[in-house]
């Protein structure tokens, strides 16, 4: 009888693991390559599995100096599973081996938004930021590819697989720093904020996470660059991320009235689904389904932490009352 595809294509990625543990990198390589076949020889769609032996096997050639087919398998994997750490970090790592800075910051930058403490991440922007500074001058941000926008299933997606993966200790590839303000550059965190103010002042809100999120790679230790980012999440209809960064702003800052009202504004727009309800049937009793509603309680415990705040707080009075009607 023939294994079953989960167990054969599962040893060959242990053979693997042990293979590169070992250094053995060519060898592991092979190993990958040959799970992989049997998955495809036996119909997997086993997407996240397909996805970690590309991975694997990306780290295999970037080991061996081989980045070109480094980049060509991390972009398969990402390609079965968008927004993967790994794959993300070994590409940009191959990116920059092979001079092409852009390509590598933008990928260090999509890092940072699924997890802006990872520190191999945050020294790959600085390192980037310098290169491109010094070839393409001070305009070298009009002549990056765009960021791509990280959504939040993807963060929680990687913050659920990380602890899962590893519960006593941390991957190399994904090293966190220990402080809240892992590069502590507190003055350039500055400035581009204050280049994302402007952007907001100018309508240019999606060019404006960008700034307000390279300034939390410096220093994510200021309230307000998070609040201000929710502005534009919100002004982009982004509802989950503006109540993300709200929330981060808060934490920092407890009396943030702009973080409550914005994240007030969030949940009002944000559609939850209630639980089921039982009503009563002609002969028994029966349930009702779940329906989609709009996250009004929530509001309007944000409205009421923030009048504590500021009782005379004209715009929170009136979103106050908008809420509290749809309430009743």
């Amino acid at each position: 009888m023939a294994p079953k595809l989960s167990d054969s294509a599962e040893r060959l990625r242990a053979a693997g693991n042990q293979s590169f543990r070992n250094g053995q990198f060519s060898e592991a390589a092979s190993l990958y390559s040959r799970a992989l076949r049997v998955m495809q020889e036996q119909g997997s769609l086993d997407y996240k599995e397909e996805s970690v032996l590309y991975s694997n096997r990306a780290a295999c050639h970037l080991k061996d100096g081989n980045c070109r087919d480094c980049i060509k398998d991390c972009t398969s994997a990402l390609a079965l599973v968008p927004f993967s750490m790994k794959p993300l970090l070994r590409r940009a790592s191959a990116y920059e081996a092979l001079e092409k800075y852009p390509l590598a910051y933008v990928d260090y930058k999509t890092v940072l938004q699924i997890d802006d403490s990872v520190l191999s991440a945050l020294e790959g922007v600085n390192r980037m930021t310098r290169a491109l500074m010094d070839s393409l001058g001070p305009e070298w941000r009009l002549k990056l590819p765009s960021i791509p926008l990280v959504p939040v299933s993807a963060q929680k997606r990687w913050d659920s697989e990380y602890h899962k993966e590893t519960p006593k200790g941390k991957s190399k590839d994904t090293t966190t720093a220990k402080s809240r303000v892992p590069s502590g550059d507190v003055e350039r965190a500055r400035v581009l904020k204050e280049e994302g103010n402007e952007l907001v002042k100018k309508g240019n809100h999606k060019k404006a996470i960008e700034k307000y999120s390279e300034s939390l790679s410096y220093s994510n230790l200021e309230s307000t660059t998070y609040s201000n980012r929710a502005l534009c999440h919100l002004a982009l209809k982004q509802y989950k991320e503006a109540v993300k960064d709200c929330t981060e702003a808060l934490k920092l800052d407890g009396k943030n009235v702009k973080a409550f009202y914005r994240r007030a504004q969030a949940y009002k727009a944000l559609k939850v689904r209630s639980p089921p309800q039982p009503s009563s049937g002609h002969l028994c009793l029966r349930w009702t389904f779940p329906i989609v509603v709009k996250d009004y309680k929530s509001s309007f415990a944000d409205i009421n932490s923030l009048l504590k705040i500021e009782p005379k707080n004209v715009p929170a009075q009136k979103l106050q009352q908008e809420v509290n009607q749809k309430l009743n």
